[in-house]
């Protein structure tokens, strides 16, 4: 913490417990041992009830070796895979008085059975509203009517690095536990294995058992759901980090309208990072931003003139660190609204507009488990679209027949298909359709000539 008079600084807790919102621009530290022995505990009880223990279950089957045909030749009968219970413990916020809980998806993720505990004792069942492994984010409704204490969603694009806040969850499951910290970074990326890349990061202390617990600004308000650490050994190292609440608050709205999965923005183009070669290259005063690679006819960035080679700096006036905050900022906006995008282009800048809407289905899906003697029996194929490409995370440029699942020890799994891969051509014709595939393949050939697209990458595989 730095120690002064400086307007923008951390604000001093007696401040923050005891002023309204709006009289909060002029942030001060603290300057006495009397102001340096204040507590968080007002704070805590204001928000401790609506933070809660999530407690997932669910029934995994373990082979037993007895099940094998060999023990029912010799011995009669055939044992069967026997059944366990597995638990896990998370944390989660109710931000609905009718018992709406926000969570961490890999907290709930396969489980048969969710019950949430209250800081009071009190446990309830729960059913899933929306979940999502992409975001890591998951809407649980308690089946109760309530009402329930609440933590209201605030605006985390007002929160700034150095910061007070507080973390609470259930670490370790040992109940309840409430650290403190401050903001240590923003719009941090390339944190989990998932595809979003924009975490607030925090140094108050965050643990196993913490996931979906909340991060709390001096005012009481929820602006991000702990959901990851740095940690060598399972602890916390200061090194903690939370989904924005204002993602959190769009995700939640889906929730509350139904529809069953959570539809991201279709921009119609590709991006990269701007490094420090291609700042320099376009004459840009910081590698900041995200660069256009590739941009799709007739999508919405072709209809806003975006164009390949520019560099988009900014969503509705807010810097545009690397391409994973332009798909935040995007998403926040929502689908339906536009977007004011500002494009830096040969030196000069300028702004766009950008209408935000789902991705489009340009070709019927028109979904085949393909069936018979040949290779790719086992496997279900469908026609890429923009939409299609969205929900197995693809390019939305590409085109053609794509594998979207393989069915466990049939031909295509033995020959190594993979779903995302695209057939392009079976014996010499090329696949412009999935009825076309399933067409060529019902042919009895001796000798397969098969062609994959694979990542980018062409594999040609002969089979008999």
């Amino acid at each position: 913490m730095i120690f002064g008079r400086r307007a923008l600084v951390p604000l001093v807790l007696a401040v923050a417990l005891s002023v309204p919102a709006a009289a909060q621009d002029a942030k001060v530290v603290p300057e006495s041992r009397a102001e340096m022995q204040l507590s968080f505990a007002p704070l805590v009880k204001q928000t401790a009830n609506a933070v809660v223990n999530v407690y997932a279950e669910r029934v995994v089957e373990r082979r037993s070796v007895f099940a094998d045909p060999f023990f029912e030749e010799f011995f009669g009968q055939r044992m069967p895979n026997r059944t366990e219970k597995q638990s896990s413990l998370g944390s989660g916020v109710i931000v609905g008085r009718n018992g709406v809980v926000v969570t961490n998806n890999h907290v709930i993720e396969g489980a048969d059975d969710i019950k949430v505990a209250l800081a009071d004792g009190r446990e309830f069942p729960c059913k899933i509203m929306l979940k999502d492994d992409r975001l890591d984010l998951a809407v649980l409704k308690i089946q109760s009517d309530g009402p329930f204490d609440i933590i209201p969603i605030g605006d985390s694009d007002a929160v700034e690095v150095g910061d007070l806040v507080l973390a609470m969850g259930n670490p370790f499951g040992v109940g309840q536990t409430v650290t403190s910290g401050i903001v240590s970074a923003l719009a941090r990326n390339q944190i989990s294995s998932g595809d979003f890349g924009f975490f607030i990061q925090t140094d108050a202390a965050i643990n196993p058992g913490n996931s979906g617990g909340g991060l709390i600004d001096m005012n009481g308000q929820l602006i991000g759901i702990n959901t990851a650490i740095f940690s060598r050994g399972g602890g916390s190292n200061g090194v903690g980090f939370a989904i924005p609440a204002n993602l959190v608050k769009v995700f939640v709205a889906s929730a509350e309208g139904g529809g069953g999965s959570f539809i991201r923005p279709f921009i119609g183009a590709t991006f990269e990072p701007v490094t420090s070669e291609v700042a320099e290259a376009l004459g840009l005063d910081r590698a900041r931003g995200a660069l256009v690679t590739a941009v799709a006819a007739n999508g919405p960035a072709a209809a806003a003139g975006i164009k390949p080679g520019q560099v988009v700096s900014a969503v509705n006036g807010i810097a545009v660190e690397h391409p994973d905050a332009l798909g935040y900022r995007l998403t926040t906006v929502g689908i339906g609204h536009e977007a004011r995008v500002t494009i830096s282009d040969n030196g000069e800048t300028r702004d766009v507009v950008l209408k935000l809407e789902q991705a489009p289905e340009t070709s019927p899906r028109d979904e085949r488990l393909i069936e018979g003697r040949n290779p790719f029996a086992g496997a279900v194929v469908a026609n890429l679209s923009p939409r299609l490409a969205e929900e197995l995370r693809m390019p939305a440029s590409l085109q053609g027949v794509v594998v979207t699942e393989i069915n466990r020890g049939s031909p295509a799994a033995r020959i190594g298909l993979e779903p995302k891969d695209i057939v392009r051509s079976v014996n010499g014709t090329a696949i412009d359709s999935s009825e076309t595939l399933e067409t060529v393949v019902a042919e009895d050939a001796s000798v397969w000539r098969v062609e994959i697209e694979r990542d980018g990458q062409i594999i040609r595989q002969f089979f008999r």
